[in-house]
């Protein structure tokens, strides 16, 4: 006998949080196969592993169980946690499974979870869909009966692990119907196992969270347009001398403050700054407390801007 064998300890229970936490490592490390072989095909045509894809599943979990449960009685899951499965027949020592045992568990697992991604593809094979020999007169009966025991059936198996996954809650063992049927249960592989949990990924996670949801409900808050407007004006406004402020506001006219196009509608809001109407109406309703982006001036009233035909000549050859 192995030494992993003879340090396994099958009289100490198995929390249930151990046990479901090698089922999801189980199906997050079968999904991540899937994911990695369905890469290799990326360059085909799309569609082209659809209609095989249940086998081809099977086939992948098939070749995982052949070389984690089958070799050494323990799934990737389970070897992670320091578990792996113990052969009820012997209550007092540690005892493997049998091959009996682990081709029932490919068998309940894989076979069955195969067998209902393809019943409405055996259906139709087998002539028992809705449209098949079902509206034939000869064998109509027969058809329909099978259909029904084969619902009944899925039903029936539904129920079961439900049951069994409340049986397990309230024992803490067999958290699939797969391992109370072949005489399976979970068992530590060392004596004495402690689990130590580190919570420095946890904590970093939720203040992660924490900052992140902060954020996400002050930035509404806060008006940047007037930051922005403000910050400008205190960075650049003292720096300009009165000629390029002057020269400056021959250009107002010619500019859009917000989209910096020739103004279309040029329409004020109390300052010197021309906005086009669509641009200031539509950040207006964004924003009820818009300022200036130019000047950091409140914005009031929109009010048409009203020029001498000849200005806007004169300022439009200026562009020009």
């Amino acid at each position: 006998r192995s030494g992993s064998e003879t340090d396994a300890d099958p009289q100490t229970p198995v929390l249930r949080i151990d046990q479901l936490d090698a089922l999801e490592l189980d199906s997050a490390l079968e999904q991540l196969l899937w994911t990695q072989f369905s890469q290799c095909f990326q360059n085909c045509r799309p569609g082209l592993l659809t209609p095989a894809e249940p086998e081809l599943r099977a086939l992948l979990q098939l070749l995982l169980w052949r070389f984690t449960l089958y070799s050494n009685s323990a799934t990737v899951g389970q070897s992670l946690l320091s578990l792996r499965y113990h052969n009820l027949s012997s209550a007092s020592r540690y005892r493997p499974l049998t091959r009996r045992q682990k081709w029932g568990l490919a068998l309940l697992d894989i076979g069955a979870r195969w067998l209902q991604e393809r019943s409405h593809s055996l259906l139709l094979l087998l002539g028992l869909s809705a449209g098949g020999a079902a509206s034939q007169p000869e064998g109509g009966l027969l058809a329909l009966g099978l259909r029904r025991c084969f619902g009944l059936v899925c039903s029936v198996a539904q129920i079961a692990s439900v049951v069994n996954f409340l049986v397990f809650l309230r024992k803490g063992q067999h958290p699939r119907l797969s391992e109370r049927i072949v005489g399976a249960r979970a068992a530590f592989s060392k004596p004495d196992v402690v689990r130590d949990v580190s919570y420095q990924y946890m904590n970093r996670e939720l203040l992660w969270h924490g900052f992140s949801e902060f954020l996400i409900f002050l930035l509404p808050l806060i008006n940047t347009r007037r930051l922005k407007a403000t910050a400008s004006s205190f960075v650049f406004g003292g720096a300009k001398t009165e000629g390029k402020v002057a020269s400056e506001g021959q250009g107002l006219l010619n500019q859009c403050g917000l989209c910096g196009e020739w103004p279309t509608m040029p329409h004020t809001v109390g300052c010197r700054h021309v906005f086009c109407y669509y641009c200031i109406k539509s950040h207006s309703m964004a924003d009820p407390f818009l300022v200036c982006p130019k000047c950091g001036a409140e914005a009031g009233q929109l009010n048409p801007l009203r020029v001498g035909v000849q200005t806007c000549f004169i300022n439009r050859l200026h562009s020009l």
